[in-house]
């Protein structure tokens, strides 16, 4: 993803224009903690709750912001109905979400969204950064996928892991290989959800209850959606 740390930047920019530099932000779907790891080292006064239930990638975040107070993860489901109640926080500044929610299907991610809406507090802000395309665009998404994965095959060969041999090595990993393990029990085989457009995110977060939402960054793939509460 060559692209990555500009939709970061994008997102951290915003962050700092819509509820400042010493925000209490929900990392959702957190992964590893990419999002919660640029959002300190910009802003130091931040605090993170990360939640996944990913039991692999939770571990790594876990041992990487080990004594961290700022930091605080907790393992949930996001399709179970009640996953907002493991909150530490009933309200955030800032939910804030990145190239994680594709695998959700139309009607549970806008569920999620409704969600999330009562998390975000009056003036605070959503994003998410993830893929999102474009149905009305076919020749452009076709000629789009093909550049983007002859550029992922040249990087393989360069030597780059691709999805199945990272998840290879962390089964031999004697830390993770137990977490790995559980999370190939919980998840099977990596799925991607629909991946609607930009403008179906937009319009599922204002019935979700936020004021306004609209893309403020975008790639030929990708788009970062905002929404303001």
């Amino acid at each position: 993803m060559p692209d990555r740390e500009e939709r970061f930047r994008v997102m951290l920019d915003m962050v700092e224009a819509t509820v400042g530099t010493r925000p209490r932000v929900l990392d959702l779907a957190c992964g590893t903690g990419s999002i919660t790891d640029r959002l300190l080292a910009r802003f130091p006064e931040a605090t993170s709750t990360g939640v996944d239930l990913d039991p692999a990638l939770l571990t790594i975040a876990r041992g990487h912001f080990a004594g961290d107070e700022r930091v605080t993860f907790v393992t949930a489901d996001l399709k179970d109905p009640a996953w907002t109640k493991v909150l530490p926080h009933t309200s955030y500044d800032a939910v804030l979400t990145a190239t994680a929610l594709h695998w959700l299907h139309s009607e549970p991610l806008a569920a999620l969204y409704r969600q999330i809406g009562p998390l975000v507090r009056d003036g605070g802000v959503f994003m998410n950064a993830d893929h999102m395309k474009d149905g009305s665009t076919p020749r452009i998404n076709a000629a789009e996928r093909a550049h983007r994965h002859a550029g992922m095959e040249r990087a393989r060969e360069a030597g780059a892991l691709d999805w199945a041999d990272w998840w290879a090595l962390a089964a031999e990993d004697p830390v993770l290989a137990g977490p790995t393990a559980e999370r190939f029990r919980i998840y099977g085989e990596h799925a991607d959800g629909d991946t609607p457009s930009a403008q179906w995110h937009a319009e599922a977060l204002r019935a979700a209850g936020f004021a306004e939402a609209r893309p403020v960054w975008a790639s030929p793939s990708d788009a970062l959606v905002l929404a303001l509460k």
